[in-house]
């Protein structure tokens, strides 16, 4: 069979015999000749040796292939070099896992996708639960519509819901997102939609009932006078469009001390000249208004 660099060259596997391969093509940490299989990476650059014992007990893929007649390496006889679909770099952290070296920092999203992608292929339980562990760390934090829609893909739950809070900060409809929610299933990404849109409208409602005010004409229980609640109904406006922005809630207690419709509803009063009294508790108002963010639901 003639190599090539070419990518297309290769379907799942090749298997290809032992012709002048330099030892310097080897990984450094797969180089033993104590190994009966030599892995190849896609672009023929990097040899894996490595035994062929690890891979069958710890990949249903391999040990199906070695359970096949001439399957496997035997003494004497030429190793050949299986070159797989898989860049060097997915390989090699692989390997690692399933070989108990030391691992390799997962340090992007797309290495990720190509290991857990590389996993399934070669049926792979152990490394997949490795890569389940290293996703729930630091460096992920930032990426968690991406780490999402993976939890969802593999019935991660547990991870998925813990990504779906950390979603919280973000407006889905923002361009930058769009990317990552398209590669989402229609199941995952109906979840997520629906647990933004639910914190918004459950807090609209907590702010239509007591203790807050309905925002409807009332009398002055001072002066008995005519009163109208418009500021507040402005500020409540304004609260709904943040929780569009950034779901999580986070941001009202300093918008509501510096947006303008915030300023306007704490100064405003009765509007008669002989009474003048203020409409609304600063204090007990923005109490309320925190303990209603807190009671928003969150993934379940």
């Amino acid at each position: 069979m003639q190599t090539s660099d070419s990518e297309s060259s290769f379907t799942e596997y090749d298997i290809i015999p032992k012709g002048g391969h330099d030892f310097s093509q080897y990984h450094p940490d797969f180089a033993s000749p104590d190994g009966d299989v030599v892995l190849g990476s896609k672009d023929c650059k990097v040899l894996f040796r490595t035994h062929s014992y690890i891979l069958k007990t710890t990949s249903g893929f391999f040990r199906s292939m070695f359970s096949l007649p001439g399957g496997s390496s035997s003494p004497g006889k030429p190793t050949e070099v299986i070159y797989l679909n898989d860049d060097e770099k997915t390989l090699e952290n692989l390997l690692r896992m399933v070989s108990g070296l030391p691992l390799l920092p997962l340090d992007s999203c797309e290495m990720v996708d190509s290991v857990l992608h590389a996993a399934e292929n070669y049926e792979m339980p152990g490394a997949m639960s490795i890569v389940r562990l290293a996703i729930t760390t630091l460096p992920f934090s930032d990426h968690a519509l991406h780490m999402y829609g993976i939890c969802c893909r593999y019935g991660w739950e547990p991870e998925a819901k813990m990504f779906a809070s950390r979603t919280l900060v973000y407006n889905l409809y923002e361009p930058v997102h769009r990317e990552s929610l398209e590669k989402m299933s229609t199941s995952a990404l109906w979840k997520l939609l629906t647990l933004h849109r639910q914190r918004r409208e459950t807090l609209r409602q907590q702010l239509n009932n007591p203790p807050f005010v309905s925002g409807q004409p009332a009398v002055c229980i001072q002066c008995t006078g005519v009163i109208e609640y418009h500021t507040w109904r402005e500020l409540k406006y304004k609260i709904i469009l943040e929780m569009d922005v950034r779901p999580l809630g986070d941001t009202i207690a300093q918008g509501l001390s510096e947006w303008p419709e915030a300023k306007a509803c704490w100064r405003s009063g009765c509007p008669n000249l002989n009474c003048g009294r203020l409409l609304y508790d600063k204090t007990q108002t923005l109490r309320a208004i925190q303990e209603a963010i807190d009671k928003l639901p969150m993934p379940v």
